[in-house]
């Protein structure tokens, strides 16, 4: 019988979306921009460091926001059952120096994400793990003979759904729902994981 992984998408699917939190505490409204915006990751990621840079605020600034973050409304359960099920791995855009916070009240599930560049302080820069991390890790697993169920919620999930054996919209907006009518979509953790047990 084949393994099964599920591999999740982090922000808007387990936890509040980390820069809209960001905007909301600093007032600078163009900071809200996320993935479900924008499709090419490189494109918001260097528009954010602009506004970074021209608004001055720190590393520490934006962790100690994401300090007060919480994971969402059943997220940490819907997680603890999964992982009594089959293993589970989160594949995200953000980067380790904001993830952790969010980890541990998530019980430190295995995180694949990126990393900052930082000076003095201030966020510089950031080096991908590798492009298009998301469809490679799955990849990879399937490589080693996993079934890799997925789910997400943004522009930079579909091709992680694409590449699974089973991917499912969770939390996903209107417009990324229209587009990719082939990826079941849900609201639920209830009804996500009903999804998933009928995959394993």
């Amino acid at each position: 019988m084949q393994q099964t992984i599920v591999t999740l998408d982090l922000e808007g699917v387990l936890v509040p979306e980390i820069w809209i939190a960001v905007a909301e505490r600093t007032g600078i409204e163009a900071l809200r921009r996320t993935t479900r915006d924008e499709p090419d990751y490189d494109v918001l990621m260097r528009y954010r460091l602009d506004l970074l840079a021209q608004h001055g605020l720190t590393l520490a600034l934006i962790q100690e926001v994401i300090g007060t973050l919480t994971p969402l409304p059943g997220a940490l359960a819907f997680l603890d059952e999964l992982r009594t099920l089959t293993q589970v791995v989160i594949l995200s855009d953000t980067f380790g120096e904001f993830a952790q916070p969010l980890m541990r009240q998530l019980g430190w599930p295995t995180i694949l994400c990126h990393h900052l560049i930082v000076k003095a302080g201030k966020v510089t820069g950031y080096q991908l793990r590798q492009p298009n991390q998301k469809q490679r890790s799955v990849e990879a697993f399937q490589s080693l003979n996993y079934k890799v169920i997925a789910a997400g919620d943004s522009f930079n999930d579909t091709t992680m759904l694409g590449q699974a054996d089973a991917g499912f919209l969770f939390h996903a907006p209107e417009s990324i729902r229209a587009q990719f009518p082939q990826f079941p979509a849900f609201d639920e953790y209830e009804d996500l994981m009903q999804a998933i047990r009928q995959e394993l």
